[in-house]
């Protein structure tokens, strides 16, 4: 099964090498809103960011995307384009500054933080998940602020509390234990607090223990339905919370589903096949339908790949 995750990262960097001109704005290939060319342009510098670290990637490809990554960061457009979504405003210019390439004159990214209003990075309302990622991402940028440790964090989120709230629901055989959006907070729960498998989690006691079997049995829910971008982001967060994904046969067959899902020019063609891409759909709405599944592949391929060698 090593074969098939060499197979995806080695397709999606391909995938990434012929279409790096799909993320950088100025292009006529770009994403049409620029909330689109934002948000693409930060997936790219978090795969960037991550690619970078000792042990993780040495790779050309990678290095062509970092390269585009530090000119983007580098021009004047930027803050405009972080700041186009009100509501996504404060997390895309710290996300600028957490992901931003070694060797850059930061003040250009920076000036997308300077232009924020001070209630806009306040968790005033939010909830644990919520202040939670604000809190990485003000971390990784060096943002001064007053949100609780990750520990009080990690207690009060999914991670911690939705177990439990399975058992208790007993959900009935074939149907799915959690919605979409609780799915996807405890993957992103776990990508922050372990700065996407760098570092191990800042969790409660026996947290971690007590979750991986809720992303086994999810990850067979991603199997069954072909949600690949959700089983993505399940095979990184096994990772992130301590686990070898490919020796147990839950990953091991989600990394099958992914390869078998994988298109010739190594992208994963969309989130599952209802909102996949088709040979029939042009060039940009391949690449919109399916850059950022993508992406968290290549990310996921990356981590776990490296897991399996430490």
């Amino acid at each position: 099964m090593s074969g098939a995750l060499d197979r995806l990262r080695t397709g999606t960097l391909d995938w990434l090498q012929h279409h790096l001109d799909y993320f950088d704005p100025s292009t006529e290939a770009a994403r049409s809103s620029a909330h689109g060319k934002a948000k693409a342009a930060l997936e790219l510098a978090l795969l960037c960011h991550c690619a970078a670290r000792p042990g993780t990637c040495d790779d050309p490809r990678a290095d062509q995307a970092t390269d585009l990554v530090r000119t983007l960061w580098q021009r004047t457009d930027l803050a405009g384009l972080l700041g186009a979504e009100p509501r996504y405003a404060a997390s895309y210019a710290l996300a600028s500054v957490a992901f931003a390439p070694g060797g850059i004159d930061e003040r250009v990214c920076r000036g997308a933080l300077a232009a924020l209003a001070g209630d806009e990075l306040s968790a005033a309302g939010a909830s644990p998940y919520q202040r939670l990622e604000l809190r990485y991402y003000a971390d990784k940028a060096g943002v001064p602020h007053t949100l609780e440790p990750y520990e009080e964090l990690a207690a009060a989120g999914v991670l911690a509390t939705l177990p439990a709230a399975v058992a208790e629901r007993r959900p009935a055989p074939g149907e799915a234990p959690v919605t979409i959006p609780e799915a996807y907070a405890l993957t992103h729960s776990s990508f922050y607090l372990s700065d996407f498998g760098a570092t191990a989690p800042q969790l409660p006691a026996g947290t971690a223990a007590s979750a991986l079997p809720l992303v086994h049995l999810l990850l067979g829910h991603c199997v069954e339905r072909e949600w690949w971008d959700l089983a993505a982001e399940l095979l990184l967060t096994g990772a992130c919370l301590g686990a070898e994904p490919l020796a147990a046969p839950w990953g091991a067959e989600a990394v099958a589903c992914l390869a078998r899902a994988q298109q010739p020019d190594g992208s994963i063609p969309g989130r599952s096949p209802r909102t996949a891409a088709t040979a029939a759909d042009p060039a940009a709405v391949r690449f919109e339908k399916g850059y950022h599944t993508t992406l968290v592949t290549a990310l996921m391929a990356l981590v776990v790949s490296r897991v399996r060698v430490a």
